[in-house]
């Protein structure tokens, strides 16, 4: 049925709802299926029965918060997909749900233990050593180096699908890395702007608790009373480092690199502009092969030298425990009802999926003689022959060539392979292009440690809602959508008692540590948005922005005076400047391969801004990633009306940063950008002018000069006459009060400078302090007829020198290496 014709009483009659699905929201939990109608009843309405207006609405939230993803060979970030309909889960059956995810979490911590320190299952026979040293993740450098907290496991994931008769089961372990745990947060802030009221109407539970006791739990393991808890990320090139930078942002926690880091006495440090902060705790998004490249894997590039020295002396806490990831592979799975008898003495609450390790001849039997009955796996969570990836494959879907081919290559390695039951799906309501349909899915559940020691589990988690039966082994894949997950109480939950981290915190001031490779971003962003808008400025001009020629051919001189200016800023090429001035225009609006094109600029400037995200409000986010209009040369006034909006989005984005960002040391440095980048434009235009025309200066000259620097209006409030060239020169280049002048910007970078922290124990003023107020003495003694090409270059030298100076004092430094990659100067 057409969504069209989808009305608010008619959705639940048009949802064809199977068995499990009537099960899961009618037989079985009639206070869920309660639930279930009203919110598709108030979602209806607020669609007014249209449910492509409804995934249309959750959309436009997705695009405002910012939420992205990347799949694997993607080179730029997709919308994240969501559903408008949520997956409701009732308390009761979340409660046994609950039960079995803490049953295994302790599984795993008691496994990780033994497998990293007395290795009695291996020597007792209860686990085969291949399925432990088989494994491409088991760190053998790890052996005897527990954690001092004697805490392996922070955080626990399970991949969980729910039967035909609403049975879970457990499809997948995740002790590696947490990835969906804050996607979850992000589909619930989308879900609690498309939903209104609905949540709290409805008794969802809420996921604030849940991530509040994660980071207390990590905090408590720490030596310190108040530590610092670092998370840290691949970078900004990672499938979801989005996630990252969310969830850094959300728990106030700082994202960090490896190149970040450095070790000293066996503590880690980050570097800052303040110069070595100690971090106490990570949080880590990288695996244990790459986190030390002196311990681990040599080719690492995104790892920290000597880090393992720093946890195995205590002087770190690691969260999860590094080598844990063992764990994962699928080999475990078989041995997992046997292990959790043995270690807890008790049997699996939720059980695994029915595994056979075929490094065993029994098993292997099994599995030759059942091929056609069951899916086969790589046992270690790496491609091996006949299977190109770690989707399970059904032996039944192969042609007799694979086939032969896979049962050929599991007699020969039959340790490197697996096979499990095929698994039936449940089905959640989903919107589909525009309907309403039945689609499978998979939740993603998540326990965390506690300060206690205790484990806490997120209510609801991350719900896949998967293109085909096929079973997940990413996060997400393409045409497969995300949908909140509500775990639904019959009346409003007692509030949370709060934890350590949530009582109130001694009042104090400030943003907490900017690290050098942040400072450097924020410092480039600034400077790389400056440039672009006044090269879009300059194209403004060009089309007819101020030019006022009076008939004559001065106009159309300047005009091939700026777009010879593009031409040394590398904006377009050698041909475009003998051409139309609209041509010219649309070329410099639209290049990307010349470093000095507008799109060009802004690329790198959003390059360099996904490595912010964690700093950004959403709001300026949200400008910074609009794309860019198109631009057609043979529609002149329409590109200048392109022109003027990009201009409006440089000044929006400006106020979001003076208005919404606090005015500390982050701010600062993307401040600092801009102004740098400020005055060398305005040296750079005025040089231009002064030795394309020879020294004299027209009207036309004089008139660009001010809307460049956006000042024409304050020059005709003060002056009766027309442009004339020392009134102008004061002010744009010397007029301390006007914000678009040269000296303007001179006098706060210093200001700026003045109050950023000093590494020196005399407390003199460093470099940078020194050189900018040199140059701001220099400026300020002089006259607007001294301010001539050679004075302006001289000035331009020296704003150049100053900002290599900062790079020094403030930025990580690096050299090329032997390999082409970039090593740290910083000590």
């Amino acid at each position: 049925m057409a969504s069209q014709t989808l009305t608010q009483s008619n959705w639940l009659d048009t949802y064809p709802v199977d068995a499990t699905t009537r099960d899961l929201y009618s037989g079985a939990a009639p206070e869920v299926a309660a639930k279930w109608h009203a919110t598709v009843a108030g979602l209806a309405a607020s669609a007014q029965g249209d449910p492509a207006s409804l995934a249309e609405t959750t959309a436009r939230h997705i695009d405002d918060l910012g939420l992205t993803f990347r799949i694997a060979g993607d080179e730029d970030e997709r919308a994240w997909p969501v559903t408008p309909l949520p997956l409701i889960i009732g308390a009761d059956e979340w409660a046994g749900v609950e039960r079995g995810l803490i049953q295994r979490a302790t599984l795993f911590e008691r496994l990780a233990e033994d497998i990293y320190g007395s290795q009695s299952l291996v020597a007792q026979g209860h686990l085969p050593a291949a399925v432990i040293a088989g494994s491409p993740y088991f760190a053998r450098k790890m052996l005897g180096r527990g954690p001092g907290s004697g805490h392996f496991i922070h955080v626990y994931a399970a991949d969980l699908a729910r039967g035909p008769k609403g049975q879970w089961r457990v499809l997948n372990d995740r002790v590696r890395l947490a990835t969906g745990v804050g996607y979850a947060l992000e589909n619930r802030l989308a879900m609690t702007r498309t939903t209104d009221a609905l949540l709290a109407d409805n008794h969802v539970r809420r996921l604030a608790d849940f991530f509040a006791r994660l980071r207390e739990g990590i905090a408590a393991d720490c030596r310190r009373e108040r530590p610092r808890i670092a998370l840290l990320t691949p970078g900004r090139f990672n499938q979801t480092y989005a996630e990252q930078a969310h969830l850094a942002r959300y728990l106030g926690l700082p994202l960090v690199e490896g190149r970040d880091l450095s070790v000293q006495d066996d503590k880690l440090f980050v570097g800052t502009i303040a110069g070595p902060k100690r971090v106490d705790a990570v949080w880590r998004w990288v695996n244990t092969n790459a986190l030390d490249p002196l311990t681990f894997d040599a080719k690492s590039q995104i790892g920290v030298a000597n880090m393992f020295d720093a946890w195995v002396a205590g002087g770190l806490e690691i969260a999860n425990w590094p080598g844990v990831e063992v764990l994962e592979s699928p080999a475990f799975n078989a041995f997992m009802p046997r292990l959790c008898r043995l270690l807890l003495g008790e049997a699996p609450i939720l059980p695994t999926v029915a595994t056979w390790w075929c490094g065993q001849k029994r098993e292997a039997a099994i599995v030759q003689r059942r091929f056609d009955e069951l899916a086969l796996v790589p046992a270690f969570g790496q491609p091996v022959a006949g299977l190109d990836d770690n989707n399970p494959v059904q032996g039944a879907s192969l042609d007799p060539a694979r086939r032969s081919a896979l049962l050929e290559a599991l007699q020969r390695r039959p340790m490197d392979y697996c096979a499990q039951e095929v698994v039936q799906l449940s089905t959640t309501p989903a919107v589909i292009d525009g309907e309403v349909v039945p689609r499978p899915f998979t939740l993603r559940a998540f326990v965390a440690r506690t300060a206690d020691g205790e484990w806490t589990v997120m209510p609801g988690g991350f719900a896949r809602i998967a293109a085909n039966e096929t079973l997940p082994t990413s996060l997400i894949g393409n045409g497969d959508l995300s949908a909140d997950c509500w775990i639904v109480d019959a009346a409003s939950s007692a509030a949370q008692a709060p934890g350590v981290l949530a009582t109130e915190p001694p009042v104090s001031r400030g943003g907490g540590i900017l690290a050098s490779q942040a400072a450097d971003n924020l410092f480039w962003f600034g400077r790389y948005n400056e440039r672009a808008e006044l090269t879009v400025r300059i194209a403004r001009a060009i089309l007819g922005g101020s030019i006022e020629a009076d008939g004559d051919r001065g106009g159309e001189a300047v005009r091939r005076t700026l777009a010879n200016l593009l031409f040394k800023w590398a904006a377009i090429d050698g041909p475009v400047v003998s051409q139309s001035f609209p041509t010219i225009c649309a070329a410099v609006l639209s290049e990307r391969r010349l470093g000095g094109g507008v799109a060009a600029l802004i690329a790198r400037r959003n390059e360099v801004g996904a490595g912010l995200r964690e700093r950004f409000a959403r709001d300026l986010w949200r400008i910074v990633s609009q794309p860019l209009p198109a631009v057609d040369a043979q529609r002149p006034q329409t590109m200048l009306a392109t022109a003027n909006g990009l201009i409006e989005r440089f000044s929006a984005l400006a106020g979001l940063a003076s208005e919404n960002m606090v005015q500390g040391h982050a701010w600062r440095f993307l401040d600092l950008g801009k102004r740098i980048e400020r005055a060398l434009g305005i040296c750079r235009v005025a040089r231009h002018f002064i030795y394309n025309g020879g020294g004299a200066w027209s009207a036309d000259e004089l008139g660009t000069l001010l809307d460049l620097c956006d000042s024409q209006i304050v020059y005709r409030s003060r002056y009766l006459t027309g442009a004339m060239r020392n009134p102008v020169f004061d002010l744009v280049l010397l007029d301390p009060e006007n914000p678009r002048s040269l000296m303007f910007q001179v006098a706060e970078i210093v200001e700026h400078l003045r109050k950023l922290p000093t590494i020196r124990a005399d407390n003199l003023p460093e470099q940078p302090l020194r050189e900018s107020q040199a140059l701001l003495g220099t400026l300020s003694a002089a006259t607007a007829p001294e301010m001539e090409g050679v004075k302006l270059g001289d000035v331009e030298s020296r704003l150049l020198a100053l900002s290599d100076a900062i790079s020094v004092r403030y930025f990580l430094q690096f050299e090329p290496t032997d390999d082409g990659s970039s090593a740290s100067l910083l000590e």
